[in-house]
């Protein structure tokens, strides 16, 4: 055999047994989750409920913050030139929260200036009240998640002090053993906990940026049509 067939024939082995390792690897740490017990499955269900809630906020915002360039321009331009129904037209075929804010003043034009802040500032609560829906929920994960992980830990011990009690005895591997083992649930807990809390904050953020862009857009349009001839 020559020098390079055996290079080769190592390094096959090599990755042979890396890829080994790290399904062996992936395999402890799934049955290690499962030593936690079953405070593990509402714990994973949260999880599962806050990164679903987040992917579609997320999404959901980003959505709307992008759909909205360049619309201002467009409606000032029109509404500049007089062309009303055009306006309305762009603002309604683009479909965002700053599109139907804008639309709702321009449906009150002709009216007093109160009565359009007064329709455009009802029409953006709506908006905004859209965007935050169940991002309370992530708040709620944050804080239910860690007390979980805890209440399973708290379960755990009191398991294994009930089996020290009627073994007559302490056994010193047992008992760190044991504790090794429920602690699992709090680490889950806290881990999950942290996740959402990370979330809630970064969606508030995102949706108070848009808000704050909104309402930049709002008095904009509230000056443009309370400039003279307009």
């Amino acid at each position: 055999m020559s020098v390079m067939q055996e290079m080769d024939s190592l390094n096959t082995v090599q990755q042979q047994a890396i890829e080994l390792a790290t399904t062996e690897e992936s395999l402890n740490m799934i049955q290690m989750l499962m030593k936690g017990g079953w405070i593990m499955i509402p714990i994973t269900f949260l999880l599962f409920l806050a990164l679903v809630i987040f992917f579609e906020r997320y999404i959901t915002i980003r959505k709307a913050t992008k759909s909205d360039t360049g619309l201002m321009s467009q409606v000032k331009s029109n509404v500049m030139s007089g062309r009303l129904d055009a306006a309305v037209a762009i603002c309604r075929s683009n479909n965002s929260a700053l599109g139907r804010m804008l639309q709702k003043g321009l449906s009150r034009v002709g009216r007093p200036i109160k009565d359009i802040e007064g329709a455009i500032e009802n029409a953006g609560k709506l908006e905004v009240s859209k965007l935050e829906k169940n991002i309370n929920i992530l708040g709620i994960v944050a804080g239910i998640a860690p007390m979980m992980g805890f209440v399973g830990t708290i379960f755990g011990v009191i398991q294994i002090f009930r089996e020290v009690e009627l073994a007559g005895g302490i056994d010193i591997g047992t008992v760190s053993g044991g504790l090794y083992v429920k602690m699992i649930a709090s680490a889950s807990g806290l881990t999950v906990g942290i996740l959402a809390y990370i979330g809630y904050h970064a969606l508030n953020m995102m949706v108070e940026r848009l808000i704050l862009r909104m309402e930049t857009e709002a008095v904009e349009f509230i000056d443009l049509l309370d400039e003279p001839g307009a």
